[in-house]
């Protein structure tokens, strides 16, 4: 997923973003990707509100991640699909699936720690206003979220979960049965997420992040502001309260179990067509990698 550098108490969702962008479709891939660094400018930009002065930048600072994440990133990525591709006809275990995922997971950790430069470049010249700027965008989004995940019985947050989450699967396998969707409806009841603890973590990482910055105004001591930079990363990646860690993992393995039997359901030609769609995004990011 590729390119962030800056805001880094945005990267769950900038890497949502980028997966986005990479899983769209070949020309989205390679036009949504090329341009990222200008997408993601003017998509920060919404939330910063950037000065002339730091525009520059925060410009070279995304260039700088793009260029490393298409020199060091997107093979590891192709080689990754291409081991899938092995598996997509095949059955699979719970443990196989988190196998895959850790390996994400320690790319997501690797783009965390590269982003970080870029935040420490751009923390010390945040103003005030700027700040205040980023606070009521987070309260905008919120409500959004609130909406989203929170607002409504549970039957019918239930039904919003159940529909995102085919959509989500159909994309990959085509059109699910009704046995496979009563199967996704009931690991989604049976599943541990809790909102409410979403819904704080969510604060905690924005208000951390605020507070970051603030702190970090006019800093005159460039190494400590990265080290810092660095540790808010890791608290945006990783939940430091123990509530919303044990909830992410339990999540996790739950995601683990969700897709592998999704998979081991599948039929023939569904498999097919998962391997159909894993080749065709190795074979965008092969055209990523070459592209100059």
């Amino acid at each position: 997923m590729r390119l962030p550098t800056v805001m880094l108490s945005f990267l769950p969702r900038i890497i949502s973003a980028l997966l986005l962008v990479l899983l769209a479709g070949c020309s989205a891939v390679q036009t949504g990707y090329n341009n990222a660094p200008t997408l993601l400018y003017w998509w920060l930009d919404g939330y910063i509100d950037f000065e002339d002065a730091q525009a520059r930048p925060v410009r070279e600072s995304l260039d700088a991640l793009h260029a490393w994440h298409r020199r060091q990133e997107l093979p590891a990525y192709a080689e990754w699909l291409g081991r899938l591709q092995q598996q997509a006809g095949a059955t699979v275990t719970p443990e196989q699936v988190c196998s895959h995922l850790a390996q994400v997971r320690v790319h997501l950790q690797h783009l965390g720690e590269q982003s970080a430069d870029g935040l420490a470049r751009l923390a010390p010249s945040v103003q005030p206003e700027q700040l205040r700027h980023l606070a009521r965008q987070f309260e905008k989004h919120n409500q959004k979220w609130r909406e989203e995940w929170l607002d409504g019985s549970p039957a019918e947050l239930l039904e919003r979960r159940l529909e995102r989450t085919v959509e989500r699967y159909e994309d990959f396998y085509g059109s699910l049965s009704e046995a496979q969707k009563t199967l996704l409806r009931q690991r989604l009841t049976a599943s541990s997420f809790d909102a409410r603890l979403a819904w704080a973590e969510r604060l905690r990482r924005q208000q951390d992040m605020l507070q970051v910055l603030q702190e970090h105004r006019n800093g005159e001591r460039p190494a400590h502001v990265k080290a810092e930079m660095l540790a808010l990363v890791q608290r945006s990646l990783t939940p430091p309260e123990p509530a919303a860690r044990a909830q992410f993992e339990r999540m996790l393995q739950e995601g683990c179990q969700s897709i592998a039997a999704l998979h081991n359901s599948a039929s023939e030609a569904q498999r097919r067509r998962l391997g159909e769609k894993l080749r065709g995004y190795e074979a965008d990011l092969q055209a990523l990698i070459a592209w100059r």
